[in-house]
């Protein structure tokens, strides 16, 4: 067994070493005709890479190409990043937002998406139809007013964290938080069989709480969702490699859709390098992280890019303790982790991207609507704007399948308001393709067509016919496994 020893620092002297030594960030629009590099020169402490990771993702910026070493204590990290729209950060407050919020990182914990001074809402369980609408429901019934919310599902799996006030303020009196939490239970618990891993819990935000992104990661993964998932490559021997060629209609494996993970040991370096390979989409470098750094590894070096919608990470780690990946059942645990967290924020069914006026309930409603209308939610984020409550909700059709135009239009109908239609899905990447999409006002200045989007659909059914036969033919007849999807879900 190898042993490798890990200096011990005192924290007073590595709080000195950050006032002598505060980060340094670069924001360079010159070296690149089409892109922005971020440097970020800096001490180095556990999460740091993390928490500049985190300040680019709320900003949403696109990280297309990252460089980073962190090993001797100093962190020195290069960013290649686009604007949503492709194009360089120009525009100044965006960079100030960018100096500051990776200098602040290192003095204050305050998450950008917290909403001091309101209850938390944390709820996990068994994904299924009409749950946030009963949730929902029942706060409002309470007298509860949802500010802002974020749910996600994954492998028949649910979480979602609901920020909530009562008469404009948190709920502080311990009956007022057993009562609520009470009727939350009760809905969560409806559905569920005994002994059926299931949460609900009430928490007032405080300054040091976690990002609200990361805080949904660290549910999912404390429900074990990720117990289902596998890398479409073995892991942990020396003849597996991520590029074993994979008939796939007549693909290589290199272009198989699904997450691949590869973990090996770097014997002359004493790191365990992790390989991952799967479809781009924003914020997947977040998302690894979060895992990595919340299974307690550092991050010593890494690289990660991205190539016509596949982003390829390799991670050079060690625990925190300073061990490296030597147990089966340790690389059998990281590997599940890392496909689940590359899973857990993808698109699944039609985007609908809703405004209307905030009111007391008008999260009940919208979800009602859904639920009367067959429709299951598979990710929402939910939020206000100015005087409007704003949201945006991938649905299904209950059977799984596409939402039909006349159950659309119906929705629509009943929900009023503005609403952007977008035909996305996890087939395609966000970074690869445009999403169409059409603006549905309510408000009767512009009418839904029927014929453009039964066209619309009809085009794109055409466009993915392929021929069944031979469709899944390994080499040699050898089964080799491949997830290229996620099982149906509901929420």
């Amino acid at each position: 067994m190898d042993i490798t020893y890990k200096p011990s620092i005192h924290p007073e002297f590595e709080e000195l070493m950050e006032r002598i030594h505060p980060p340094r960030v670069c924001i360079d629009n010159d070296t690149f005709p089409g892109l922005t590099l971020v440097k970020v020169d800096s001490t180095n402490k556990h999460g740091m890479l993390l928490e500049i990771v985190q300040v680019l993702t709320d900003l949403d910026l696109v990280i297309s190409k990252s460089y980073i070493s962190s090993d001797g204590g100093w962190l020195m990290d290069v960013f290649h990043v686009t604007d949503q729209k492709g194009g360089k950060i120009m525009d100044q407050s965006v960079i100030d937002r960018i100096h500051e919020g990776i200098c602040a990182s290192r003095r204050v914990s305050r998450p950008q998406q917290l909403w001091i001074g309101q209850t938390a809402l944390e709820m996990t369980g068994i994904d299924r139809p009409g749950l946030m609408s009963e949730m929902s429901a029942a706060l409002a019934e309470l007298g509860c007013d949802v500010s802002s919310a974020m749910a996600w599902t994954h492998n028949n799996r649910a979480a979602c964290i609901i920020y909530v006030d009562d008469k404009g303020g948190p709920i502080t009196d311990p009956s007022r938080v057993a009562q609520v939490q009470a009727q939350l239970e009760n809905v969560v618990e409806a559905h569920h069989y005994n002994n059926e891993r299931r949460s609900v819990r009430l928490t007032v935000p405080a300054m040091c709480q976690t990002h609200t992104e990361r805080r949904l990661h660290q549910l999912m993964a404390a429900d074990r969702d990720y117990e289902e998932c596998c890398s479409c490559c073995r892991t942990g021997n020396d003849d597996d490699d991520v590029d074993q060629v994979y008939q796939y209609e007549g693909k290589t494996k290199k272009e198989c859709e699904g997450t691949h993970v590869k973990i090996d040991k770097c014997k002359e370096n004493g790191y365990s390098a992790v390989t991952i390979r799967c479809r781009d989409r924003p914020k997947l470098l977040y998302d690894t992280l979060c895992t990595l750094t919340d299974l307690h590894y550092v991050v010593f070096h890494a690289t990660m890019s991205s190539n016509e919608a596949i982003a390829f990470q390799e991670y050079y780690i060690r625990h925190e303790n300073g061990s490296t990946l030597d147990s089966e059942a340790e690389r059998l645990r990281v590997t599940q982790c890392l496909v689940a967290a590359t899973e857990r924020r993808n698109s699944h069914g039609l985007r609908l991207d809703i405004c209307v006026r905030n009111r007391k309930g008008w999260l009940s409603d919208v979800t009602r609507v859904f639920r009367e209308s067959g429709l299951s939610i598979t990710r929402a984020e939910i939020g206000t704007r100015g005087e409007n409550a704003v949201g945006t909700f991938y649905v299904k059709d209950i059977s799984g399948q596409k939402v039909n135009a006349e159950t659309l239009e119906m929705v629509t109908q009943e929900i009023g308001g503005s609403i952007v239609v977008s035909n996305t899905s996890s087939e395609s990447s966000p970074e690869a393709t445009s999403p169409e999409t059409s603006r549905i006002n309510t408000g009767r200045t512009q009418q839904f067509s029927l014929g453009n989007f039964l066209r619309e659909q009809l085009e794109r059914l055409s466009s993915n016919f392929r021929p069944i036969k031979g469709e899944h033919s390994p080499v040699n007849d050898r089964q080799l496994p491949c997830k290229n999807g996620q099982s149906k879900v509901y929420f």
